[in-house]
C-alpha cells in the first residue's frame, strides 16, 4: 500500500485544517500512526475519544476512489513524505496531510514564496498595484502565491505571468470543481505556468469555512503575506493574522484613508505590518539570506511612478520615467501618418483581447464594459494587463486608447 494512501485516510478521518503536528511528531507518519493501532492511540494521549473512534471507522484503503480520481486527470498527488511537499508549510502545526495539485509541482519545493491576497472587489488603484508588485517581485525572483479568486487574487497572478514567471494558486474546494468560472482562462494559464494546489479532494465544493482553511495554506508556504485594499472584515485579514501565527512577515500597501476598502489595509499598517511603498521594501526582507537567488537591483521603482507610466518600469528608473505628456504633445502635429498598433502578446487573456477590440480612438470605460458585456472587475483586469503589456494608454475622465 503506497504511503498516500494512508495520508490520505488521516485526512478523511480528521478533516482538512486538522492540526496534525503532534501527532506526526509522535508517531513519525500516517503509516506509522495507522500501524500503533487502536489500542496504542487510546494510551497515546493524544486523541480525543472523538478522534479515535474516526480514526477506526475508515481504512487506508478507502483511499482508491481519490487516486484514481486524480489518475485520470493527471493531477498530482504530494503529501509531507514528498520532496516537493513545500518546506516552509510542513513548518506550521496546521500542516496539509495532503495537497493536489495540477501543474509544475517540482515548483513547490522552493522556499521563496510571497503571499498576495486583497479584497474580491477591487478599485483600479488596487488593481494596479498588486500587478505592478508581483511583476516586480516575480522579476526578483519570488514565487506569488495566492487565492486565484476575483480582484486583487487575479492581479497579483497576473502580474507574475505577465513577467514570465511562475504563480501558485490554492484553492478552497477541490479540484474539478466549477468554481469561479469567470477565472477558468487565468486558471487555465497557471496550470501551464506555474501549479494551482489544494487540500481538499478532487470535486469537493467550496464553502464558507473551506476558504478561512485554505488561508493557512497560503501564508504557511510562504515567507510573508501582502495585504493590497482589505476592508475591516475582509478575509485578507484572517490571513494576515494567520501569518503573523505562523511567524511569518505581514506587508501591506497604503491606501486611501476615506476609502472603507482600505481600513483593514491601514490598520495593519498602524499594528506594525511593514508598509510597502517599492517591491524593494519586501525583497530586502530577504536578500541577505538568498543573496545568490533574489536580485534587488530596480526594485525601488516607487509604486505611485509605476502607476503614472501605465507600464512596469524596465531597466534604468529615469529613462523609462522621462516619457511624459510634454514630449506626446510635442510630437502630436508631426505625427501624420497612423502609428503601427503594439501587438498583443500570444498569452493575453481573453478579458484583455475583448477589451483591446472594444477600444476605438479614445474610448470611456462604461463604453468598455457595454461593448465587451463583461463585469466590472473583469474589465479592470483586462485593462490593467493591457497596461502591462503597453498595448493601451490611460487617458484622463476613465478613457482609454491603444498604443
Amino acid at each position: 500500500m503506497k504511503n498516500c494512501e494512508y495520508w490520505i485516510w488521516l485526512q478523511r478521518t480528521l478533516g482538512c485544517g486538522a492540526g496534525i503536528d503532534d501527532i506526526i511528531n509522535y508517531y513519525g507518519s500516517a503509516r506509522d500512526l495507522y500501524q500503533a493501532g487502536k489500542n496504542d492511540w487510546l494510551v497515546s494521549g493524544i486523541f480525543t475519544a472523538s478522534q479515535i473512534k474516526k480514526l477506526s471507522q475508515f481504512s487506508p484503503s478507502e483511499s482508491g476512489k481519490i487516486i484514481n480520481d486524480c489518475q485520470r486527470n493527471n493531477w498530482e498527488i504530494i503529501t509531507p513524505d514528498d520532496d516537493c511537499y513545500p518546506p516552509l508549510l510542513r513548518q506550521i502545526c496546521d500542516f496539509p496531510a495532503v495537497l493536489y495539485a495540477d501543474g509544475d509541482t517540482d515548483l513547490l519545493s522552493d522556499e521563496l514564496f510571497i503571499a498576495m491576497v486583497g479584497t474580491r472587489n477591487a478599485s483600479t488603484y488596487g488593481t494596479r498595484a498588486a500587478t505592478v508588485i508581483a511583476y516586480q517581485l516575480s522579476k526578483a525572483g519570488l514565487t506569488v502565491v495566492s487565492g486565484g479568486a476575483l480582484g486583487i487574487d487575479s492581479a497579483s497572478h497576473t502580474g507574475a505571468l505577465n513577467a514570465d514567471c511562475k504563480t501558485v494558486c490554492v484553492l478552497g474546494c477541490g479540484l474539478g470543481t466549477d468554481y469561479l468560472h469567470e477565472n477558468e482562462a487565468l486558471r487555465h494559464e497557471i496550470c501551464r505556468s506555474g501549479v494551482i494546489i489544494t487540500e481538499y479532494p478532487p470535486f469537493t465544493p467550496a464553502s464558507r469555512t473551506t476558504f478561512p482553511k485554505r488561508n493557512r495554506i497560503i501564508s504557511g508556504m510562504s515567507l510573508g503575506t501582502v495585504v493590497i485594499e482589505a476592508g475591516e472584515r475582509s478575509g485578507s485579514l484572517i490571513t494576515a493574522r494567520t501569518a503573523t501565527e505562523q511567524n511569518r512577515d505581514v506587508f501591506a500597501v497604503p491606501g486611501d484613508v476615506f476609502a472603507s476598502s482600505f481600513n483593514g489595509a491601514n490598520r495593519l499598517i498602524r499594528d506594525g505590518a511593514k508598509p510597502v511603498f517599492t517591491a524593494r521594501d519586501i525583497i530586502e526582507e530577504y536578500y541577505y539570506n538568498y543573496p545568490d537567488k533574489l536580485d534587488i537591483e530596480g526594485s525601488d521603482i516607487p509604486l505611485s511612478n509605476a502607476l503614472q507610466q501605465n507600464s512596469i518600469p524596465m531597466g534604468n528608473v529615469q529613462s523609462t520615467a522621462v516619457k511624459p505628456k510634454a514630449k506626446k504633445s510635442e510630437n502630436k502635429q508631426k505625427e501624420e501618418p497612423k502609428p503601427v498598433l503594439k501587438p498583443m502578446p500570444e498569452t493575453a487573456s481573453t478579458n484583455a483581447r475583448a477589451v483591446y477590440e472594444a477600444i476605438t480612438g479614445e474610448t470611456d470605460f462604461d463604453t468598455i464594459a457595454e461593448k465587451t458585456a463583461l463585469p466590472v472587475h473583469a474589465v479592470l483586469s483586462g485593462i490593467t494587463e493591457l497596461e502591462m503589456y503597453s498595448c493601451i494608454e490611460t487617458l484622463a475622465g476613465r478613457k482609454y486608447k491603444k498604443l
